[in-house]
């Protein structure tokens, strides 16, 4: 997307981009420009966080013409992701008189069905709901021209493969296709069969320079005390943090013991229904809640504008969980912090993730209502010296305590002889 190809949009869009405060496309989105203006099928990989949605989103919607009914197709991998997408192409979209329409699970079908009707230009959703719908013959998909799997190899290694390949066969073999992730090139195979022919592989990663400083540190705490740790990670000056669980009950338990020590959280799952989840988000990107406990539901392309904390409880099941959480934070040159909560025995498990990943790790330690990286230096505790001095004065043996045991023999002695009178 060179200078002289932004000088051929229209009017809307050069105000926009100027609006957003953009000087220059990314890599990603120069890079795969041209290939998607000219129709070819491609996958796209780069960074988190280096614009991978406005990379496909401006050439593709270029190309749609208005009024003329469905033609471009956009899967995501998560309801949250959809509306994000949703919202960036209906600014671009609505700006040249296209309509977008968003297809997720959880929202009223009837409705969708009826907003269908009007045949928007572009369609974003997750593929339960949009497979349903084209077997219900309220998506025409032989007319869609244009086919975007955005987090591809989520959508691909999930059990979304079945869903995703069943409305990738309902499209023309003619249509385009566009897969996009920060870790695409790892099921090209997954890829190769959706597409007739072989798609173009465009992976910028190696010399993308758009993500800014992100520090890597893990917190050694006890497992009885993540909620502890929460709770004080949670009072560190401007924080704000994505919280993130393997496990959906271990997130439930976190947030019901963090709302009764009235700390301002909310959760984001994937149990819960559309209103619940965005109104979570929302209430996090408004900064009305300090710390989102969610799991990898939230990992996945998710743009929460300048996010300064990502905290995971525990060790991320893989190097692909570790890579898209901490990539919530250092987007579009932005800095921002990763602190792993962990064992001393998963401290190995970590690094093995952080050596795959090619990311240097350091120790944390939580003290003083700040994260320092040197250890607090321990003093004795004077209340312990004065135990230590008690103890040792009483167990010296003095004159009174030698002649003790001779007095209790003889009051002893009374004693037996009083017991007579009192039973007499």
């Amino acid at each position: 997307m060179t200078e002289f190809k932004r000088t051929t949009w229209p009017d809307a869009w050069q105000k926009l981009w100027q609006e957003a405060g953009f000087s220059a496309p990314s890599l990603i989105q120069d890079t795969v420009y041209e290939p998607l203006a000219q129709g070819q099928s491609l996958i796209g990989v780069s960074p988190t966080g280096s614009g991978k949605t406005l990379a496909y989103l401006l050439p593709l919607l270029g190309k749609v013409k208005p009024k003329e009914g469905n033609q471009l197709l956009i899967l995501t991998s998560s309801q949250e992701l959809a509306m994000q997408v949703t919202e960036v192409a209906r600014l671009w979209g609505q700006a040249i008189g296209l309509a977008v329409q968003p297809l997720i699970g959880g929202a009223n079908t009837k409705r969708q069905v009826e907003k269908l009707k009007a045949k928007p230009e572009v369609l974003v959703g997750t593929p339960g709901r949009v497979l349903e719908l084209i077997k219900a013959k309220k998506i025409k998909s032989q007319q869609i021209d244009m086919l975007v799997l955005d987090e591809v190899d989520q959508l691909l290694k999930e059990g979304q493969l079945g869903l995703a390949a069943k409305i990738n066969q309902t499209l023309t073999k003619q249509a385009q296709r566009c897969f996009f992730s920060a870790t695409a090139n790892e099921v090209i195979k997954e890829i190769q069969p959706l597409v007739d022919g072989t798609p173009l592989l465009v992976d910028v990663t190696a010399d993308d320079q758009s993500k800014g400083m992100i520090h890597h540190y893990y917190l050694v705490y006890p497992q009885r005390k993540i909620v502890d740790a929460l709770r004080r990670l949670a009072h560190l000056p401007d924080f704000r943090g994505l919280v993130f669980f393997n496990e959906l009950s271990a997130m439930g338990n976190a947030e019901e013991k963090l709302l009764y020590h009235g700390l301002p959280v909310a959760t984001l799952a994937s149990d819960q229904n559309k209103l619940a989840r965005r109104g979570a988000l929302e209430s996090f990107r408004q900064g009305k809640i300090r710390q989102l406990l969610t799991t990898d539901v939230a990992a996945r392309g998710l743009d929460i504008y300048e996010l300064p904390y990502v905290i995971n409880t525990e060790v991320p099941l893989d190097k692909e969980s570790y890579l898209h959480r901490a990539g919530r934070v250092g987007r579009m040159g932005k800095e921002g912090t990763v602190v792993t909560i962990l064992q001393e025995h998963a401290v190995k498990d970590l690094k093995k993730i952080a050596k795959q990943l090619e990311i240097s790790l350091q120790e944390v330690y939580l003290h003083g209502g700040a994260l320092h990286t040197e250890a607090p230096i321990s003093t004795p505790d004077p209340v312990s010296k004065v135990k230590v001095k008690t103890v040792q004065k009483t167990s010296v043996k003095t004159p009174e305590k030698l002649h003790t045991p001779a007095k209790k023999t003889k009051k002893k002695q009374k004693n037996q002889k009083d017991k007579g009178k009192r039973r007499h």
